[in-house]
């Protein structure tokens, strides 16, 4: 043990630095190595020796035998003297302060003056390896800082730069790469770097991450389809009339007379309410369409029992809809039913127009139209395209108005009111679809594409309510949107409602549906920007794959020498500078100027004529 004795002028470890007496009293005098003197308690200094020193200019020791007191002692206790002693063969001041800096080291030793621990050979070893991989380690990092400076980085630097993706995708708010690079931890910020070191590449779209969207399809067990009554209405031709790149066809048409069928497929028979397959889907709130890859609410099984014409027969709930020749609904039957589908796609329809039963169909459907519009319904005829990706190649398609679309549409709109109908009747609370009718004066509204913008910019969203009410830009006094059970999870809880009803079960109470709507909305509205957000980077995307691109341009807006404009090819809408106070619905000639993919911004130059 060492000699507690503190005496004046000994030496003494103060912070693990060393220090001298230089009075003792109620406080210790000491002296640092840099002259400085403080007044410290006596629990605050630890004794390396008690004998006097002439200054804290302490000479080296001699050469020591570290390595075998090490040896020696490993696995036992020792203190400061005999450590000394046996390293250095005295214990002196100088030894002292030398044998306590190999203690500090840590490698071999470890504790206080009094208790010094000898490590094991293992431990030494372990501490040995540690060191030397925390050194490889400090070297690839300032390796990786070199080719970052010059932004080279490696496939090796993934790991790294995981970080940086982190803040890109918005998983993480911190981080040291961009600290030291001098860029805000930003996700923009983050993105244009893992662009520039080419890390990422355009084909990278971040914004399902940053909206935390679960991008796995659902991993859900579905029970088998069970034998039920059904009505059996295979006799009637039904077609499920779709875009030629539908996986997941969910609504189909009939003609029985002056009775318009709509057949939606049956999901409700296989995923009741507060089941984990309902659960999961009321989490996701609806499928998610992006150009790469769909992802949808519900489990692949879904689809593979449920999808209306991927079996010869299908399961399905349909709804019977008497028309009037004015184009009235008069009647409204709800069936639980069996029939046997053909998958059509909408340009196979269009040619098939002529024919019956679809000429019939487009004579009811065209009535009921126009009783919207009678009603106020609005027309908003916006350009539309079709997004794909293959192999980081992506193409943009113009989706053409034809009117075996608008037959599809319109006889779904129809439904959505005869099941709003249906529900009032019969006293079924259904989340119903509200939109106030739009603020302005349609008859002072430009042509075009003009008037079309301007009157899109005045509605207001529709929302979702547990009492029905107007839908203004549809022209329809009630209606609930119910056709898309596979696709979306408020019309999937329309159909566990009216199934319920239909087998004489308890139908859920207004304020159940109210609680799903609003366990819903939010993630709904996040898919709406997420679809919109990665229309866009795609969008630019094809721009920066075709950098030469030209074309024209509509002004649908102008705000004295800016203004708005929409290119139909590519469905985009930007901002430009006029140089003159040009007509709206003009066209103008445009060339691509710049891409910046992470700001999702896109300049364009009007070419001289």
């Amino acid at each position: 043990m060492i000699d507690i004795t503190i005496n004046k002028n000994c030496l003494v470890l103060y912070k693990n630095n060393p220090a001298q007496i230089k009075h003792v009293g109620n406080k210790l005098e000491i002296e640092l190595q840099t002259g400085r003197r403080l007044k410290v308690r006596a629990k605050d200094v630890i004794i390396l020796h008690p004998n006097p020193i002439a200054d804290l200019n302490i000479p080296q020791p001699p050469q020591g035998e570290v390595y075998e007191a090490w040896d020696l002692l490993a696995g036992s206790v020792t203190d400061l003297a005999e450590l000394a002693e046996l390293v250095y063969g005295e214990y002196t001041p100088v030894t002292a302060w030398a044998t306590w800096k190999l203690v500090d080291e840590r490698l071999y030793f470890s504790g206080t003056p009094d208790s010094i621990t000898v490590y094991s050979k293992e431990k030494v070893e372990q501490e040995k390896n540690a060191r030397k991989e925390k050194i490889e380690r400090e070297q690839a990092w300032q390796a990786f800082l070199g080719r970052l400076e010059a932004r080279q980085v490696e496939p090796q630097d993934a790991d790294y730069l995981r970080e940086v993706e982190d803040i890109a995708l918005r998983r993480g708010t911190k981080s040291r790469i961009l600290r030291l690079l001098g860029l805000a931890e930003k996700a923009e910020v983050a993105h244009a770097l893992l662009l520039e070191l080419r890390h990422w590449d355009a084909t990278v779209n971040p914004y399902p991450h940053r909206f935390s969207i679960n991008m796995n399809p659902p991993d859900i067990e579905l029970p088998n389809l069970q034998n039920e009554v059904r009505l059996d209405l295979t006799h009637l031709p039904a077609f499920a009339i779709d875009g030629k790149d539908s996986k997941d066809p969910d609504d189909a048409i009939s003609l029985d007379g002056n009775r318009l069928w709509v057949h939606i497929a049956d999901v409700a028979c296989l995923v009741l309410p507060d089941s984990p397959a309902d659960l999961e889907a009321r989490g996701r709130g609806t499928n998610l369409y992006l150009p790469k890859k769909v992802v949808h609410m519900l489990p692949p099984k879904a689809t593979e029992l449920l999808g209306l014409g991927l079996n010869d027969i299908s399961p399905a709930l349909s709804f019977g809809l008497d028309v009037n020749d004015e184009g009235y609904i008069t009647n409204v039957e709800v069936v639980l039913s069996k029939i046997r589908v053909t998958r059509l796609t909408y340009e196979e329809a269009q040619e098939r127009l002529d024919e019956e039963p679809f000429r019939s169909l487009c004579r009811l459907t065209r009535a009921h139209r126009a009783v919207r519009y009678q009603q106020g319904a609005i027309s908003i005829e916006l350009p539309e395209v079709k997004i794909k990706v293959k192999n980081g190649k992506v193409s943009i398609y113009p989706m053409l108005p034809l009117e075996s679309r608008e037959l599809v549409t319109e006889s779904m709109l129809m439904t959505g009111y005869a099941v709003a109908k249906f529900a009032i009747e019969q006293n079924i609370p259904l989340p119903f679809t509200t939109q106030p009718p739009p603020q302005i004066n349609l008859e002072s509204l430009p042509d075009g594409l003009a008037g079309m913008y301007k009157t899109r910019r005045s509605m207001k969203r529709s929302q979702i309510r547990g009492t029905p009410s107007s839908h203004g830009g549809l022209g329809l006094e009630i209606y609930a949107q119910a056709t898309s059970p596979l696709r979306r999870y408020l019309d999937l809880v329309i159909h566990q409602q009216l199934r319920a009803y239909l087998l004489g079960r308890p139908v859920m109470e207004s304020q159940q549906v109210l609680e799903l709507v609003g366990a819903t909305e939010s993630m709904q509205v996040s898919i709406r920007q997420v679809e919109r957000l990665s229309q866009k980077h795609w969008t630019l995307v094809y721009l920066m794959q075709h950098p030469t691109w030209r074309g024209i341009g509509i002004l649908v807006e102008r705000r004295d020498l800016r203004g708005v404009v929409i290119i139909p090819e590519l469905d985009l809408e930007f901002t430009i500078h006029l140089r003159d106070q040009l007509p709206l619905n003009c066209e103008i000639p445009l060339k691509l100027n710049k891409v910046n993919l992470t700001e999702l911004s896109v300049s364009f130059s009007i070419m001289e004529d």
